[in-house]
């Protein structure tokens, strides 16, 4: 069984047996999305801190606040 089928089935067995579709896809999402930004952290994709406030103030800047 692949790794990703596995994992899934994991987190289904986990969950309460009153959950629904939705809260199955919000839990494998989130996991998914977890393991995505921690694959880029060890790929060094990643920004400081420095660099995420100008970000944030350059956007906040073309939306005009």
């Amino acid at each position: 069984m692949s790794n990703v089928k596995e994992e899934t089935i994991r987190i289904i067995e986990y969950m309460p047996d009153d959950c629904s579709y939705s809260d199955i896809m919000a839990e494998i999402y989130f996991k998914k999305k977890v393991e995505q930004g921690l694959k880029e952290i060890d790929e060094g994709k990643t920004i400081t801190h420095s660099e995420l406030k100008l970000q944030m103030n350059k956007w906040k800047e073309s939306i005009g606040h």
